[in-house]
């Protein structure tokens, strides 16, 4: 008839986790009752695509050989929320009129001015990420002339980098 907060207290029983809610008692002969649960659970993330949940309602009172049963599969859906900042160091960069390129030069003055692009990737949640791919397409041609030369490319924190052919391609 009336709503109730139940009284859960998480547990472990055989290696797995429980969670025990006493309905009351006593209750009367023939009673029907409806739990609305809400569950919160944490360290989904190698859980796979679903987690199972086994409810069982037991009673105190008497054995009974019909202990009701009922499994209920979620699925599980990780969010993460995934953000790009860049920054060119100088922001801004003007090459003088009378310089040029210098075809074959080994000094770095002589393919332009060095200016670095810096890019970090942040996680802004709320859950973890793993196996993440970051392409970034820089143009160094603008038709036949060389438009940027790039030098080098680093990473930090653990992450893997694949090096583009025309990476440093007069070995300056």
């Amino acid at each position: 008839q009336g709503q109730e907060k139940l009284s859960c207290n998480p547990k472990k029983e055989n290696g797995t986790h429980v969670v025990l809610c006493e309905l009351g008692n006593p209750m009367k002969a023939g009673a029907r009752i409806t739990v609305d649960m809400e569950l919160s659970v944490s360290g989904l993330e190698d859980m796979g695509d679903a987690i199972t949940f086994h409810l069982q309602l037991r009673s105190k009172n008497s054995p009974s050989p019909s202990n009701a049963s009922v499994t209920v599969t979620v699925p599980v859906e990780a969010e993460a929320e995934m953000e790009l900042r860049g920054n060119s160091l100088p922001a801004t960069t003007v090459l003088p009129t009378s310089w040029h390129w210098v075809e074959g030069s080994q000094r770095l003055e002589d393919h332009g001015i060095k200016v670095e692009h810096i890019y970090e990737l942040h996680n802004k949640g709320p859950g973890t990420v793993s196996g993440i791919t970051l392409s970034l397409a820089v143009p160094h041609l603008l038709g036949d002339h060389v438009l940027l030369y790039l030098l080098e490319l680093g990473t930090e924190g653990g992450m893997n980098c694949s090096h583009h052919p025309a990476l440093n391609p007069a070995q300056v």
